[in-house]
């Protein structure tokens, strides 16, 4: 009886035959668009990857590792030699410099859409209100789930993996962003108002340089999360270190998918070091947003004098 009455009340909804209808009839109208993005994508990655690979593997390792020292001292760059070291001695290098390219192109598109989003929900509480549930959604969807219709649409290789990759990782960047100008305080903003800046040299010079600290973590967790989708990738074809993670559980053999989980460690270790020291330098030189505004208050007070 109960059951009679369930399936009599709460009917049968056919969200599986929608979402595949939908599919098809993108797939039928614009085919022709995901042709030149998935062309346009496969060129940008490509690109990468050919100047990480074009070098000597251990001109690149001097290069990065002067590079890590730059942005992040003599530890960071020590740590990516040796790591990259490492990996050249595991032969993941260009299997490395595939993932390193896929998640540099990933983290550039995630920041660009991601930041600017981030920004005018700050702005808007009827954006923030409507982009909270999709950030929502997108962080808690397992990848596989969208990855399906990606393949469908753009087939197998970098197109794919880069786009299943920035869904995945944009959520933090617009996250992030929100809440660092949200952080920002009423008062700091309402000083630069009485100052005479505009909505917009509010922003870059005041809200954006408060809120840094906090705009650098989301990078952080951004370039995280773009690694963690290098299992994803290598089931889409797109290479990389995900690919002998992929072969080693297709053939259960332990030793091949904890290699590449290594190379991937060495990888995440010393993206993440960089960036939380670049973090770090931006804090203690974030400078005093008023002070030009002191110093020629003084001037022409002396001026007057």
């Amino acid at each position: 009886m109960l059951a009679f009455l369930q399936s009599e009340l709460i009917p049968s909804i056919p969200l599986a035959e929608w979402t595949e209808s939908v599919v098809d009839w993108i797939t039928d109208n614009f085919d022709g668009v995901f042709d030149v993005l998935d062309s346009v994508i496969d060129g940008v990655v490509g690109s990468l990857e050919y100047v990480l690979l074009s070098p000597p593997a251990l001109l690149m390792v001097v290069i990065l590792g002067v590079v890590a020292f730059l942005l992040a001292g003599w530890r960071v760059a020590l740590f990516t030699v040796l790591g990259l070291v490492f990996v050249i001695s595991l032969g993941l290098w260009e299997a490395a410099m595939q993932t390193l390219a896929l998640v540099l192109a990933a983290t550039a598109v995630a920041l660009v859409i991601g930041i600017p989003i981030g920004i005018i929900a700050a702005k808007s509480n009827a954006v923030e209100a409507v982009i909270r549930p999709i950030l929502d959604i997108a962080q808690t969807m397992p990848a596989f789930v969208y990855l399906v219709p990606i393949v469908v649409l753009l087939g197998i290789g970098a197109g794919p993996a880069l786009i299943a990759t920035v869904v995945f990782a944009m959520p933090p960047a617009v996250r992030l962003t929100l809440l660092g100008i949200q952080q920002v305080p009423k008062d700091t903003v309402e000083a630069a108002h009485a100052f005479g800046a505009t909505p917009w040299q509010t922003l870059f010079k005041v809200e954006l340089p408060l809120s840094l600290k906090t705009i650098m973590a989301g990078v952080n967790q951004v370039i995280m999360l773009s690694l963690s989708m290098v299992v994803i990738a290598g089931l889409a074809g797109a290479g990389g270190l995900g690919e002998p993670v992929v072969a080693g559980l297709s053939q259960l053999d332990v030793g091949v998918s904890f290699v590449g989980g290594v190379g991937i460690v060495v990888i995440a270790i010393m993206l993440d070091r960089i960036t939380r020291s670049l973090a770090s330098q931006e804090r203690k030189g974030a400078p005093n947003i008023f002070s030009r505004g002191k110093g020629s208050g003084r001037s022409t007070t002396e001026g007057k004098a």
